[in-house]
């Protein structure tokens, strides 16, 4: 795993750059705040980043007994100052509004939470968030690497990412599950034994398995329970769902038998490496180039996973032998690129005769078999690209992403 840390693990130039535009930020803005203070936050703060990436994120402390009764509001109030230090400034909403910006060549994310000491007091989430790092850093001192192994596992697995679109594991998650563990390997070798509403909880907050009747129902529902070591009511792992949870396990155990790099390296989708799969599969190959819409990533993210699964299933009487989606790629093989011209809708039973009438009002190309109705109903479009021009002019398409690039059937 050497060669891989070597690759994933930040160089000094780039440390270097990291710490320096973070120092410059902070410099810059902390003069203009009154009763909070900014400071490094998320895995830059825990030193869990991987070399290339190019987000920094600040977290802004709001005195606890000042802004406790007014937690709302602290968004508007660091809005005001941010705007006094920083001109490209752009406001995100979520469970309380962020900021953004680009400072020195990196992206500046900018948090406000309240200060507090432990999780009971949290108003919002994200309040939490500097426990985390004081527990990651605590629990990882000698890990920070098989957290980064961990990390990119995931990344170029397509499993990494709590958001809605992703409903993988978070970078929080996978930090506690090394920690846990002790190694990527132990964490690789442990998961091969989870089941589902296997509970990881690193403090020890409940007997065994007694987690399930202490934490909300509404967030045991994903496969993987995590208790938070810093707040014993909340799973770190409630957004991870049950495909992302077996692929992970079934690349443990590939990964565990046979190690190799290619784990490790997301592999983009290359069209002619589609077409030669799809040839010596005797598919058809549906691949789409798009545009996604401009705005917060996990919101077009989810409106491109919802079209995403929208063409799956519209698809489905082709027989959808496989499928995938990246930010600007789709793809589909088939096994058929056409359907049959005519199918067969079966109808009430000829006792039913209220049905049996509006049944064949509705469909006057009908029959009887068996003491049953049935109608011929021609299919419009039976052919794959005809059926596919057709299907990404619905409005339900056009309404979750700019445009499509690109459309080629093989």
């Amino acid at each position: 795993m050497e060669s891989i840390i070597s690759k994933i693990k930040p160089d000094r130039k780039e440390r270097y750059k990291f710490r320096q535009t973070a120092n410059n930020f902070l410099t810059k803005l902390n003069p203009n705040l009154k009763d909070a203070q900014a400071i490094l936050g998320g895995s830059g703060a825990k030193d869990t980043w991987l070399a290339g990436n190019h987000d920094i994120d600040i977290f802004v402390l709001f005195d606890y007994k000042r802004y406790s009764e007014q937690s709302d509001s602290i968004s508007d109030i660091l809005e005001k100052k941010l705007k006094k230090c920083f001109t490209n400034l752009n406001r995100l909403h979520g469970s309380r509004d962020y900021f953004q910006l680009n400072f020195e060549g990196l992206i500046i994310e900018v948090i406000p939470i309240l200060k507090i000491n432990k999780s009971s007091k949290a108003l919002n989430i994200t309040d939490i968030s500097p426990l985390h790092t004081k527990w990651v850093n605590k629990h990882t001192k000698s890990k920070k690497d098989q957290v980064r192994l961990a990390k990119q596992f995931c990344k170029a697995n397509n499993l990494y990412g709590a958001e809605s679109h992703i409903t993988g594991f978070s970078g929080y998650v996978l930090e506690i599950l090394t920690a846990h563990y002790g190694s990527f390997e132990k964490l690789l070798e442990n998961s091969l034994n989870w089941k589902s509403k296997t509970i990881i909880d690193p403090e020890k907050y409940y007997p065994k398995n007694m987690a399930l009747f202490h934490i909300n129902k509404s967030k045991l529902t994903s496969p993987l329970i995590v208790i938070d070591p810093v707040d014993k009511n909340r799973n770190a792992a409630a957004a991870l769902n049950l495909k992302k949870f077996n692929l992970f396990k079934k690349l443990a155990k590939q990964l565990l038998k046979n190690p190799q790099e290619k784990y490790f390296i997301k592999k983009n989708l290359e069209l002619e490496e589609l077409k030669k799969e799809a040839k010596k599969k005797k598919l058809s190959l549906v691949y789409l180039e798009v545009s996604p819409l401009t705005g917060k990533n996990d919101v077009v993210g989810v409106k491109l996973m919802k079209t995403f699964d929208y063409l799956e299933l519209k698809l489905s009487p082709f027989t959808v032998k496989k499928a995938h989606w990246d930010w600007h790629e789709m793809y589909f093989f088939l096994a058929s690129d056409e359907l049959p011209k005519h199918t067969l809708r079966e109808g009430p039973p000829l006792e039913m005769k209220e049905y049996v009438k509006y049944f064949k009002k509705k469909n006057k190309n009908n029959f009887t078999k068996n003491g049953k109705l049935y109608a011929k109903i021609r299919t419009k479009h039976p052919k794959l690209e005809k059926f596919l021009d057709n299907l990404l002019k619905n409005d339900y398409v056009k309404s979750r992403m700019k445009k499509v690039k690109k459309v080629i059937i093989e």
